[in-house]
Parts: C-alpha cells; structure tokens; sequence
C-alpha cells in the first residue's frame, strides 16, 4: 500500500469528466484498490467550496455536488488535523521559503513532514515540490 498526499487540484477532476486526466483517473483507481491519500484540514473545504462554485455556476447540480462529497467519505482518505502551532512553525514558512499559499503549502508541508509524494495539478504547487525534493505521484497507468 503507498501512502501520498492528495491536493484539490488532483481529486475535483473525478467530478467534472472534462477535466479529469489518465493521471487523474489512475490515482482514483490506485485510492479504490489499496492506497492511502492523507490530505491537510482544510482540504474537505476547499473540495466542498469548489463544488458549490459549480453548482452557483450551473457546471453540475446541487444533488451530484452532495454525491460527490458523500462518495468522497467513501475513500481511503485521511484528513489530518491542524494546529495553530503547525500553521505557524511549519506551513507559513514553506509558504514563505516556496511563494505559495498558505492553503498549497499545507499539502507540501504534510508531504515533507511525512517523507511522502505529492498528488497536484498545480503548476505552482508542482515547482515547489520538486525545489523541496518532495517526489510527485506518478501514476501507474
């Protein structure tokens, strides 16, 4: 079993098949048979944030927003808590040292602290992984 980090960038594309990706699509087939992603807090936010913003949008209804969610709980999926002392000693400096977000540089912050790659499709995200050393989930086809 391989154990990475997930951001929201990679997992919203198994809910809009017009984004979705082979990448994408293999590390949804990796979680469903015995893989593990450990996400950040505020991950569950920002996925249901995004969905909202499609549903205001009319990208998809109100129903397969909650869906989704729901099908979400379903996956090996761990959220791992945040502390204010994590936020200050560890995420706001890799946001810092990396020009990211604090948001971003929480799934590279739990990456590094757990020696495990990152799952992103975020250009900016992507750079500063591999400037940290951080490996990308690569996934098997």
């Amino acid at each position: 079993m391989a154990v990475f980090v997930i951001d929201a960038s990679a997992t919203l594309p198994w809910c809009f098949a017009d984004e979705a990706t082979a990448a994408t699509n293999a590390v949804l087939t990796r979680l469903r048979t015995g893989d593990e992603a450990i996400v950040p807090a505020h991950w569950p936010v920002e996925v249901a944030n995004a969905l909202l913003i499609a549903v205001r949008r009319r990208r998809i209804s109100p129903a397969d927003a909650r869906q989704f969610l729901l099908d979400l709980e379903f996956l090996p999926i761990r959220v791992e808590a945040t502390t204010k002392n994590l936020v200050r000693a560890g995420v706001f400096p890799v946001a810092e040292q990396y020009g990211l977000t604090v948001y971003d540089a929480a799934y590279l912050e739990l990456a590094l602290r757990e020696g495990i790659p990152l799952m992103t499709l975020d250009k900016d995200l992507r750079k500063a992984a591999g400037a940290s050393g951080v490996p990308l989930v690569v996934p098997q086809p």
